[in-house]
C-alpha cells in the first residue's frame, strides 16, 4: 500500500507527487490521460512570477456594460454559463472589492513570487532547460492613454510588491522585437516571469522525473475514489490501488468528485482556447495584445495564440470566436501564417471565488487533501502549492498561508 494517492497528473498534481516523494513518502499518481494533457497542456506557457495580484472581476459600471454587450474579446460569456455559475460569480464580485482584493493579494503574491524558484530545481533535474526562456512577458498597448495608465499601475505594483518591470516606448520596443510589423503605443515588460516552449512537455518531463525517482504513474478513473478502511482506494488499469492518504488535484473536475463526499465548492470555470500558426518570425518573448485579448507565445509547435476567458456552461460546444477575433486583431502586429492542422484544444481554468487555491486537509475526512482552484496560475504555482501541501503533511506548514486552508473556507 502506498502512502499517498495523487489524483490528477496536471502541473499541480505532478508537482504535488514530487513534493510528497521528497518527504520520503511512496506515491501513486493517477490520471485518466497521460500527464499534462488537460489544462496544463494548453496555456500560454508562462510561469507568471509577475502576477502579484489575481485577476479581479471588474466592478466599474462602464467596464461591466462593455462585458455585458460583448464589447471586449478578453472575456466573453453565455447566458447559460453565467446562470450556472451565478452564486460563485457573485462571491467573486464581492471579493473583487478594493479592500478584499488587496488582502487576498498579500497572500497571492507570496505564492507567485516564489514560483520560478520552486520550478527551477525541477526544470534542471528533469532536463527541461531547453524549453525555458527567462525573459519575462510583454504587455502591448495600442492606446496611449491606456499605456500611460498601465505604467502608473505597474509603478504601484512595483512599489507594493517589488515586481520588476520596464516601461518602453512602442517604437523602441519594435526595434527590440523585429517580429513586430508596427509599433504599439507602449509596452510594459514584466521582467521576472519565465516562458516555456511546451507546457505539456514540461509537465510530462516532471512526471518522468517522478517515475525515475521511484514513483508509480497509472491510468485510472478518479471518480472511483472511495474510502476503504482507514485509507483510500481508486480503480486503475492495473486494478484497485490503495493508499493511506489521497490528494485531490483534479483542477476543474475537483468539485464534482468532492460533492460525493458532501463538500459544496463553488467554482468559476473560465474556458480558454489556443491554436498554433506557422509564423515566419517568432516574437522575442510572449506578449499580450491588450486591445484584442490574445496572447502570442513562441512554442515548439509554432506561434501559439491563446485566448482570454469564456464564461460558458461546462458542457457547451466549442466556440472559436475569441480565437478567430484575436487572430484577426493581432495580425497587423505580427505575421501569423497558416493555422497548423491539429485537434482543437480547449480547457477550463478552475477559479475559486476568493481567487486563491484550496490547499490543505479536508475538514471532515482524515487523510484526504485538496490542492486545486489555481485559476489562471496552475502552471505557474504547481510546484509552490505542492511544496506547501507536503510541508503540511509533514506537520511543518509555512506561516502566512492560512487563507489557503480548506478548514478556514468551508
Amino acid at each position: 500500500m502506498a502512502d499517498f494517492l495523487v489524483l490528477g497528473a496536471g502541473m499541480v498534481g505532478v508537482s504535488t507527487a514530487l513534493a510528497l516523494q521528497e518527504q520520503g513518502l511512496s506515491v501513486t499518481l493517477v490520471d485518466r490521460k497521460a500527464a499534462g494533457r488537460e489544462t496544463s497542456f494548453g496555456n500560454a506557457g508562462i510561469i507568471q512570477a509577475e502576477a502579484a495580484e489575481p485577476y479581479a472581476l471588474p466592478r466599474d459600471p462602464i467596464t461591466l456594460l462593455r462585458l455585458a454587450l460583448g464589447g471586449t474579446n478578453d472575456v466573453t460569456w453565455s447566458l447559460s454559463g453565467v446562470a450556472e455559475m451565478l452564486p460563485a460569480l457573485w462571491q467573486y464580485y464581492r471579493n473583487s472589492s478594493p479592500a478584499r482584493h488587496a488582502k487576498i493579494s498579500h497572500t497571492y503574491v507570496r505564492l507567485t513570487e516564489r514560483s520560478t524558484h520552486d520550478h527551477a530545481p525541477l526544470i534542471a533535474e528533469a532536463g527541461m532547460e531547453k524549453l525555458i526562456t527567462r525573459d519575462g512577458i510583454a504587455i502591448l498597448y495600442r492606446d496611449p492613454d491606456e499605456y500611460a495608465a498601465a505604467v502608473i499601475d505597474a509603478e504601484r505594483v512595483h512599489a507594493t510588491y517589488g515586481t520588476r518591470f520596464r516601461a518602453i516606448d512602442g517604437a523602441e520596443y519594435a526595434r527590440e522585437d523585429p517580429a513586430l510589423l508596427k509599433a504599439p503605443a507602449g509596452v510594459v515588460h514584466w521582467q521576472d516571469s519565465w516562458s516555456c516552449a511546451s507546457p505539456g512537455a514540461l509537465t510530462a518531463g516532471y512526471a518522468d522525473l517522478f517515475v525515475r525517482r521511484g514513483g508509480t504513474l497509472l491510468t485510472g478513473d478518479a471518480a472511483t475514489l472511495r474510502q476503504r478502511g482507514a485509507g483510500w482506494q481508486v480503480e486503475t488499469e492495473a486494478g484497485a490501488v490503495d493508499a493511506t492518504q489521497a490528494v485531490i488535484a483534479l483542477g476543474p473536475w475537483s468539485p464534482r468528485l468532492l460533492a460525493r463526499l458532501g463538500y459544496r465548492i463553488p467554482m468559476i470555470y473560465k474556458r480558454g482556447y489556443h491554436g498554433h500558426f506557422a509564423a515566419p518570425r517568432a516574437p522575442v518573448r510572449p506578449f499580450l495584445d491588450v486591445a484584442h485579448g490574445i496572447v502570442a507565445s513562441p512554442m515548439t509547435d509554432g506561434l501559439r495564440l491563446a485566448t482570454g476567458a469564456a464564461l460558458v456552461s461546462k458542457d457547451s460546444a466549442a466556440d472559436l470566436r475569441q480565437l478567430d477575433r484575436g487572430r484577426a486583431g493581432i495580425s497587423d502586429l505580427i505575421e501569423i501564417g497558416a493555422r497548423k492542422d491539429e485537434p482543437q484544444w480547449s480547457g477550463a481554468r478552475p477559479c475559486l471565488p476568493d481567487m486563491l487555491p484550496l490547499v490543505g486537509e479536508a475538514p471532515r475526512h482524515k487523510g484526504l487533501w485538496m490542492n486545486f482552484g489555481h485559476g489562471h496560475q496552475g502552471f505557474t504555482l504547481g510546484p509552490t502549492t505542492g511544496t506547501l501541501l507536503a510541508q503540511m503533511v509533514a506537520g511543518h506548514p509555512n506561516e502566512g498561508f492560512e487563507a489557503l486552508l480548506p478548514s478556514h473556507r468551508m
